[in-house]
């Protein structure tokens, strides 16, 4: 099976928020103290906005959109930092049925090309510590730990 990676379209949005639903449900099984069901998790005023600034990506197959993506560009500069840019993954997931196809690693080489386009110095996301099939992915890809968020209910 072939997967192209492109730029989202605004008519993508209804599979970008099937796809982002199947991931709600995961959080929500996992975090039910925490995460509840939303039908509005990507509003279409936001994903235009995301279309528009090219900051949306899809993984699609014979016409299916299977896998999307978010990334937003940051600039970190402060007396406590080094001055970095960096391209910050909000989102990424692959629709249940085409996971562990490959999908996951094809967005890993769209940003890395992001980053040498836009010369940026490293990519970071967060991942749900629930989610290990997701943290291995990102452990056999070449990411490690940065930093670990942490709460006291």
């Amino acid at each position: 099976m072939d997967f192209l990676i492109r730029n989202a379209a605004i008519t993508d949005w209804n599979d970008v928020v099937r796809i982002m639903n199947q991931v709600q449900q995961m959080h929500i099984a996992w975090r039910p103290d925490i995460y509840k069901p939303a039908n509005d998790l990507i509003p279409i005023n936001t994903f235009a906005k995301t279309v528009e600034n090219h900051t949306f990506f899809v993984a699609e197959t014979d016409g299916i959109v299977v896998g999307i993506m978010e990334i937003m560009f940051r600039h970190i500069e402060d007396s406590a930092h080094v001055t970095r840019d960096v391209i910050f993954i909000d989102s990424m997931a692959v629709d249940e049925k085409y996971r562990g196809m490959g999908i996951g690693h094809l967005f890993f080489e769209k940003v890395k090309q992001l980053k040498e386009e836009e010369h940026c110095d490293g990519i970071e996301l967060q991942v749900n510590a629930k989610n290990k099939a997701a943290y291995e992915m990102y452990c056999n890809y070449g990411f490690t730990e940065k930093s670990i968020n942490m709460e006291l209910l």
